[in-house]
């Protein structure tokens, strides 16, 4: 057993307060108790015991929508996040120097709405003319590629859309080089896939990275992949990181056939929703729109299909004893999704199932008519505050007033949504810190838009944001029971700050790190 004391304790347990927890005593993996430092040293007179420094304690931090393994890859990859087309070529450009004949030349982050207009393949076929290059957006639902990896796909201007994709083409039909949404396959499948080993060893060493930003566990959308990885790393003792991990809906008649079930595993690596995707996103304008974009009459994005087809996914998924995760971020999206779960919820009556916990992932935009929607059918929002700084320009722009209900967390909040906040890392940082700052203030790093942030009305207390990145998460994995706060019986995954961030400006949170981090009752981390 282990006393941690002379700390300032965040429990987020309502019978706590913060006042007369000062202490915490540890005992294997779960807390014994929590209190005031006198007391607990008296209970536990043989304990070891660790003086905190009067640090601030808080729970560990979870994220609630990462994809893993692109993450963990992402660290090896070119960083294309640049504010110029120019300096992303050079780092292409630096990249092949080195590159050996017929190696793809792989990077992530670019976003053309930063750079003013879409990137070309001659762009890079100048710099770049024998090695295939395929670099990701930033929003993971567009790519960009050279003339090499097109011969490479076998892909010409004759080439048809596939379903719910596109081939970008200029105004003389030639293609651009740019790939959009179920399109980017077409190209990525021909890249030769990571091997087990190398996705295991790719996320342990992302593992001190998340818990150096105060993250203890995560929920985990990457695919097939990402899952093999995680289960060597458990079966090897190697995972200290809280997983929970979603089924892409192309495996469901697999999964349900196994006979496996929504939390099916341990409390290092479960089984979460099945994830199925509705639309696109914002950065390319293929997020689904009931009216069209601003200034772009024909363009309402791609809907990938209709509530009715996703209520026979969610029929069969709940049937099986799966709760579901939808990808909408547009408000046409939005509608068909809640559309769906209306259909689902009286399913679940129909048929006395029990009511799982759905959750929609991202919610970026409603329509005004569908705000109290997800309340009433009592849905999950789960969403990512770094989205609303990251798109707050893209969003005016495209979405024009229609933006009054984009990024909303406090409006849901306020209706009794339960929210879960997280990062969709690589497509932003997973640092949860950063998160929170978006969530507090509304603001980018540098204070823009102004001092009350971007529709203020939405910033959220820290409070509540906190919440959002512990009790949120934990109920939304069907853990509330033992994660997300500090109290008896629950797992002993915390942090420690050397900062209160209750107390700090919160432009203070953007530089604020985990001093040391615990998952299960054992110190991961340390600085």
């Amino acid at each position: 057993m282990k006393i941690l004391y002379n700390a300032r304790i965040y429990t987020l347990d309502e019978s706590q307060p913060v006042a007369t927890a000062t202490a915490i005593a540890i005992e294997h993996e779960r807390i014994v108790a929590v209190g005031e430092t006198e007391n607990l040293l008296s209970e536990f007179e043989l304990a070891e015991k660790q003086d905190m420094g009067g640090k601030t304690i808080l729970p560990g931090l979870i994220d609630a929508h990462l994809h893993l393994r692109q993450y963990a890859q992402s660290k090896q990859k070119i960083n294309c996040e640049t504010d110029t087309l120019d300096k992303c070529l050079l780092r292409v450009e630096e990249r092949a120097r080195s590159a050996k004949p017929g190696e793809w030349i792989l990077g992530h982050g670019w976003n053309q709405n930063s750079w003013g207009s879409w990137p070309s393949s001659a762009q890079l076929d100048t710099i770049v003319p024998d090695n295939p290059v395929y670099l990701t957006a930033k929003s993971l639902h567009a790519s960009w590629v050279n003339s090499s990896a097109l011969k490479l796909a076998g892909i010409t201007s004759e080439t048809l859309n596939p379903a719910n994709g596109q081939l970008q083409r200029d105004e003389k039909g030639n293609l651009t080089g740019i790939l959009l949404e179920t399109a980017m396959d077409l190209v990525a499948g021909r890249i030769p896939e990571p091997s087990l080993e190398d996705n295991a060893e790719a996320i342990s060493q992302a593992q001190p990275v998340l818990w150096r930003m105060g993250l203890t566990s995560v929920h985990d959308f990457d695919a097939r992949a990402s899952f093999m990885a995680l289960q060597q790393l458990h079966a090897q003792g190697k995972l200290k990181l809280r997983v929970t991990k979603s089924i892409p809906v192309d495996q469901i008649e697999h999964v349900v056939q196994l006979g496996l079930r929504t939390g099916f595993g341990d409390d290092w690596l479960r089984i979460g929703s099945i994830k199925s995707f509705m639309d696109g996103a914002l950065g390319p304008r293929t997020a689904a729109m009931i009216q069209p974009y601003e200034n772009e009459t024909e363009n309402r994005g791609i809907l990938n299909m209709d509530a009715e087809e996703l209520f026979e996914i969610g029929r069969q998924a709940v049937k099986a004893g799966f709760s579901m995760a939808v990808h909408a971020i547009g408000d046409r999206a939005n509608h068909e999704t809640l559309d769906a779960f209306e259909q689902l919820r009286r399913f679940e009556q129909d048929e006395n199932l029990p009511p799982l916990r759905h959750r929609i992932e991202h919610v970026q935009i409603l329509h005004p008519e569908d705000v109290g929607r997800l309340a009433e059918l009592d849905i999950i929002a789960s969403m990512q505050p770094l989205h609303a700084r990251s798109d707050m320009h893209m969003a005016d722009q495209y979405w024009g007033e229609r933006t009054t209900y984009a990024y909303a967390p406090q409006t849901q909040l306020q209706k009794g949504v339960q929210l879960a906040f997280g990062s969709d890392a690589p497509v932003e940082s997973p640092n949860p810190f950063i998160g929170l700052h978006a969530a507090v203030t509304r603001q980018r790093s540098d204070s823009s838009p102004g001092t009350e942030g971007w529709y203020p009305e939405q910033r959220l207390s820290m409070q509540q944001a906190i919440e959002g990145f512990t009790l949120g998460p934990a109920y939304a994995a069907g853990m509330e029971s033992r994660l997300g706060k500090l109290a008896p019986e629950y797992l002993a995954d915390l942090i420690v700050l050397v900062q209160d961030p209750f107390e700090i400006p919160p432009s203070e949170l953007l530089e604020m790190e985990s001093s040391a981090t615990m998952i299960a009752g054992e110190w991961v981390w340390r600085s």
